[in-house]
């Protein structure tokens, strides 16, 4: 079973103290009780964050490697279907709600899925309130 979409956003407040919260944290726990949904952008996305990181001497390359391995224990699904759809849906929704189309594609998700959307990112929970998807954090 999938809980619901995980926005890259989520997934960094895990690796980093200082992103850290509470709540984040329930979400951590909740995608191990009942799993998450991403794109498959998710984890190049996640990975181009951690390398940028690495980079800015934020993290080093062991705790990269073990936050990375970490998160790939988790029952994460990546959505086969993205791909297909982001050159209409997702690029329609990204023109609409005038997002760049890698969040589009976690929206595209959620309401394709019905499923509610797990994000730090401001525009992103705008974006599923104006089109009705359940965005938590609430």
């Amino acid at each position: 079973m999938t809980g619901f979409v995980l926005d890259c956003s989520i997934a960094v407040a895990w690796c980093f103290e200082d992103e850290a919260s509470d709540i984040c944290d329930a979400l951590l726990e909740r995608v191990r009780d009942e799993g998450a949904l991403v794109p498959s952008l998710w984890h190049l996305e996640l990975g181009n964050v951690m390398i940028q990181a690495e980079r800015r001497r934020r993290i080093n390359s062991a705790d990269v490697s073990t936050r990375l391995e970490l998160i790939g224990d988790l029952p994460i699904v990546t959505d086969d279907e993205t791909p297909q759809r982001a050159l209409h849906e997702v690029l329609a929704l990204a023109r609409a709600e005038n997002l760049t189309t890698y969040d589009a594609a976690y929206l595209e998700l959620a309401i394709r899925r019905g499923l509610p959307l797990a994000t730090n990112d401001k525009r992103l929970r705008n974006a599923g309130a104006n089109t009705g998807v359940q965005v938590i954090p609430a």
